[in-house]
């Protein structure tokens, strides 16, 4: 067994930065690679039902890029490349750190995902006797369709209850022999693998270990740096399949001041200082920079929680809180919503004064992406500060 090289000693701010600039939030973005870059920079980006500015998934482009159009970025992970012959997908969605779009050429590394999937014992979800086979044969037949158009997605209107058909195209997708091609209005739109993937990545011809050799890699590169749990929680894998790889990932070992615990760093991130511009945006609470709490409170003593599945009478933030990074840190967050063309700032919470122009700035950009014309405050957590934020707003929109 080969001995790992002494470790990099990091101090906090240095980790920090890492980590964002892995993230793509320090530095001079690479536009010409646009969303598809941003795609396979991160690795994955998570889907999520709720859309309150916008889906998740357009908010992660946008919090990197700026005012990436909604369909650019649709068209970016699904369709071909525009004025090319080129058929190949750019990307398919699958399990990764919770349901995911991933890059195209990942398709092999999630085999050992697959291979799990397909020798389950149990499910939450009775399969009816033949629906499976049913569903694979209608595909075949007819060509990529929604679960709508294979027969049903849900027995009754209650969101978990799903029928025979939902059952057999969700299961078939897990084993891998259905795939994710697009959404089209939040409905997933399936097809078989065999016809929607590359054949050169088709197949499932990778061990487990060269699968999860490869997304600990991955994790390392995007996280920049980061303990075992965070390597592990990117793609959701477990503590053991990371110790089983990682001295073989590429990723070498560091300490970082303050965190406690041992960590692994990208070597490429350690080649050259993170320099550069930082960006100033409203995140998605389904942004892979916070994904993990922990990591979130330890990098930028910050507490992160999604609080849409909180009762409402006992939510802090508010339903769709996202927080706000300007100057490499975490100095607020916006409740937003939208009424016409008006983004309404239900609950904002500042980190004192000096972060008053930058969540200003934020929620100015956010209302021109997603073309409203006026931005109203309903409230903040320190009422001192409404008065300066709403000038702040006043001279941006004059």
């Amino acid at each position: 067994m080969t001995t790992p090289p002494p470790a990099t000693e990091l101090s906090a701010d240095e980790a920090r930065r890492i980590a964002l600039r892995a993230q793509g939030f320090l530095g001079t973005p690479d536009r010409r690679a646009g969303v598809r870059g941003v795609l396979r920079h991160l690795g994955a980006v998570q889907l999520d039902t709720i859309s309150v500015l916008a889906r998740s998934h357009e908010l992660i482009p946008y919090a990197r890029l700026g005012a990436v159009g909604r369909t650019t970025v649709e068209n970016a992970y699904w369709k071909p490349t525009p004025g090319t012959s080129e058929a190949r997908p750019h990307a398919f969605e699958y399990w990764s750190h919770a349901a995911c779009i991933l890059p195209i050429e990942e398709w092999p590394h999630f085999a050992f995902r697959r291979r799990a999937y397909r020798s389950r014992p149990q499910w939450n979800h009775t399969l009816p006797e033949g629906t499976y086979e049913q569903v694979i044969k209608q595909l075949r037949t007819e060509g990529p369709l929604t679960a709508t158009a294979l027969g049903g997605a849900k027995k009754t209107s209650e969101w978990w209850d799903w029928s025979g058909t939902k059952v057999a195209v969700e299961r078939a997708l897990m084993h891998g022999e259905v795939v994710c091609v697009e959404r089209r209005g939040w409905k997933r739109v399936y097809d078989l693998a065999e016809r929607a993937i590359p054949a050169d990545l088709l197949h499932d011809e990778l061990d487990d270990k060269e699968c999860l050799r490869r997304l600990v890699g991955l994790a390392g590169r995007s996280l920049g740096v980061g303990t075992r749990a965070d390597i592990a929680d990117y793609h959701r894998l477990k503590g053991e399949q990371v110790d089983a790889v990682i001295a073989e990932s590429g990723l070498v070992p560091v300490t970082v001041e303050g965190w406690g615990k041992p960590a692994w760093a990208d070597p490429a991130a350690l080649a050259t200082p993170p320099r550069g511009r930082h960006r100033t945006t409203l995140l998605s609470p389904f942004d892979s920079l916070i994904w993990e709490r922990a990591r979130t409170e330890r990098i930028f003593g910050f507490t992160h929680r999604l609080e849409a599945y909180v009762p409402k009478p006992k939510r802090i933030h508010g339903y769709f809180a996202m927080p706000v990074l300007a100057g490499g840190r975490l100095v607020g967050r916006v409740d937003p919503a939208r009424e016409g063309r008006t983004l309404v700032a239900r609950q904002i919470t500042l980190d004192g004064p000096k972060a008053v122009p930058a969540v200003a700035q934020a929620l100015i950009e956010a209302a021109s992406w997603v073309d409203c014309t006026d931005v109203r405050v309903e409230r903040v957590d320190a009422p001192d500060l409404r008065a300066p934020l709403n000038r702040e707003l006043a001279r941006a929109l004059a």
